[in-house]
């Protein structure tokens, strides 16, 4: 295989693949790449194949690494021709098969049921606790289309029974029901994973910054995925920045996942949002969600725009807008707003597009 070739395909499996960045490869991704294409492989077969699921790349044994390039193979040309027949030996096989089936059969996207077939969990490897884990959460309403089903098929079929019940326990000790709980489960499934010292850690933190104890409940059920993520010192972050206690409450209450970010974030936002733009820490107090909005697809584009109108006078005062008028908006309402409202100007149009796209530094 031409070296050219395999850095096209290298690229292109990587990219959906990050992880294979740390195999070499000359000695380990070019032989399995020459060695499935002297199979008869041509070059677009192995791109869509390996594109689909780069972590069969991963297996050692060039008899394992052809059985189970095989069996995606034939899915993909299958899905193609609506025809599914596999009769290809693999490791817990049978189980497999019919397993990855079932899960196929129900609607699940290749990009979801492949790497199922190739994790080293296990989850489509039993047969028995695969099928009750199944029906369990198929009766929870999952959409098998999602990658939330996945997660929760997978915790399902690791955690045994009493592992599951020790966590609703510690959720129960804490004031939740065990239908909170499994409410929770469906909006996080992982957030079963958190451990007893974990998410005491998180009910203390919200403590700590002033909410009381159903304040604390209402953000475990309403956003389940900040405790595992909790930040230790997230409190003292804030308090560090000029926010009073009082205020950190309400940053809490307001947006519960506050409690995740971490210090380097918290701190780049907020002093964007009070240095360069001249917002008040009250804005960031009042709108906490601009902590969780992307620095380069939303804040900095927007707030170049706002700067640029503000240079030139056109918004009729000194002050920028409020800082949920400028980021809370969606990017239609934000252009009908700020960009298109200017329609009689055209150039000025042009240079607000272009700073928007990022073309020109503000």
């Amino acid at each position: 295989m031409e070296q050219k070739t395999i850095l096209k395909l290298s690229i292109c499996i990587i990219t959906n693949y990050p992880g294979l960045l740390t195999l070499d490869a000359e000695s380990s991704l070019a032989p399995k790449l020459k060695f499935l294409k002297s199979r008869g492989a041509s070059t677009s077969e192995l791109t869509e194949i390996l594109s689909k699921v780069p972590k069969i790349l991963r297996i050692k044994k060039d008899k394992t690494l052809s059985r189970y390039y095989d069996f995606v193979k034939e899915i993909v040309q299958s899905d193609k021709s609506s025809n599914f027949q596999v009769s290809l030996p693999l490791p817990h096989g049978p189980n497999k098969i019919r397993n990855v089936f079932a899960l196929r059969q129900l609607g699940m996207p290749q990009d979801l049921l492949f790497p199922l077939l190739v994790s080293q969990s296990g989850t489509v490897h039993g047969k028995v606790r695969f099928e009750e884990s199944l029906k369990k959460v198929l009766e929870m309403g999952f959409d098998p289309t999602t990658s939330k089903f996945v997660q929760a098929l997978r915790m399902l079929y690791q955690m045994s029974e009493k592992t599951i019940q020790e966590k609703v326990d510690v959720y129960k000790r804490l004031g939740l029901s065990g239908e909170d709980v499994w409410e929770m489960f469906k909006k996080w499934p992982t957030f079963m994973t958190n451990s007893e010292k974990k998410i005491t850690q998180t009910f203390e933190t919200f403590s700590k910054c002033g909410l009381v104890e159903e304040e604390i409940l209402s953000a475990f059920k309403k956003f389940p995925q900040c405790i595992g993520a909790s930040e230790h010192n997230c409190v003292d972050t804030f308090l560090g920045l000029g926010f009073s206690k009082d205020e950190v409450a309400v940053i809490f209450k307001r947006l519960p996942l506050c409690v995740s970010y971490s210090a380097e974030l918290v701190k780049r936002k907020t002093e964007f949002v009070v240095k360069e733009m001249n917002w008040p820490l009250q804005a960031v107090v009042s709108f906490p969600a601009v902590l969780g909005l992307s620095m380069e697809k939303r804040v900095v584009p927007r707030c170049n725009v706002i700067k640029a109108l503000m240079s030139k006078g056109l918004l009729g005062s000194d002050e920028p807008p409020p800082v949920g008028s400028a980021l809370a908006c969606t990017d239609e309402l934000f252009l009908r707003r700020y960009v298109r409202k200017h329609d009689d100007d055209e150039e000025l149009v042009a240079e607000l597009m272009g700073i928007l796209r990022g073309s020109r530094a503000s």
